[in-house]
């Protein structure tokens, strides 16, 4: 196994772990007061009200942006469905054990496990729906950017590709998880939707502003670990985005 296998294992391996934590962390909210923020207290925010989900989920936008780097557009899109395939196998997994009666001497009786993952279980769903929807975005978009670039400015492809993605990505999941898909018990309004959807976008998208420094970190680590081996596969990725987007455009010409 060449140091670039590994490393795409390693890769796929720490994505789908911080995919999964997230998916099963999201029912949970919590708030942030803005108290002494700039800008978002004028705009009557006295609050970031967050997911759980979106502590992980930054780690899964360096992850794609070092395998959109290094290994393509095609690859990504295989991570892109394993990382689904495992949120689906997990939703059946809880599935499962919630259908389990649970011990009369377990620290964990049914209800419990009820509350905690029967809310997972529409978080899933709804972030399954959203996560294939930005993560096949994210990639178009960074690779668009790649080619216009050609190939300069990281910070770029990765956050504008970062953005635009999450736009879709916050609304969807939120909208579907806590509205359109929720029971009657646990349906927020629209408004408290739209305003958890926001924060959480702000959120994302100031933290992937702010991992920006991580972003080139990461390259130089991936760099020094793959040698020349690195610089041949970002140059074979960079070359697969070039023949699709010349393609496309000797063929709209």
């Amino acid at each position: 196994m060449t140091r670039g296998q590994l490393l795409f294992v390693v890769l796929n391996a720490a994505f789908v772990t911080f995919l999964l934590m997230a998916e099963l962390t999201g029912a949970k909210l919590f708030q942030i007061p803005t108290e002494g923020w700039p800008i978002l207290p004028v705009l009557g925010i006295s609050a970031l009200t967050l997911t759980m989900g979106v502590v992980p989920f930054p780690f899964t936008f360096l992850i794609t942006d070092l395998l959109n780097e290094y290994y393509g557009r095609r690859l990504v899109r295989f991570t892109t469905l394993v990382g689904t395939a495992c949120i689906t196998l997990a939703f059946g997994v809880i599935y499962v054990g919630r259908e389990i009666p649970a011990a009369s001497f377990s620290n964990v009786g049914d209800a419990e496990f009820n509350t905690v993952f029967l809310n997972s279980e529409v978080i899933i769903i709804a972030s399954v729906i959203a996560y294939m929807i930005g993560q096949m975005v994210d990639i178009q978009v960074f690779h668009k950017l790649r080619v216009w670039t050609k190939d300069r400015h990281i910070w770029l492809r990765a956050t504008g590709s970062t953005v635009v993605s999450q736009i879709l990505d916050s609304y969807i999941v939120i909208f579907l998880a806590f509205h359109y898909l929720a029971s009657e018990a646990s349906q927020k309004s629209l408004e408290l939707c739209f305003e958890i959807a926001t924060t959480n976008l702000i959120y994302k998208l100031a933290i992937a502003i702010g991992m920006t420094p991580i972003i080139y970190l990461g390259h130089w680590a991936l760099d020094r670990f793959l040698g020349r081996e690195g610089i041949e596969l970002r140059e074979r990725a960079l070359a697969g985005a070039n023949r699709t987007y010349g393609a496309r455009a000797n063929s709209s010409g």
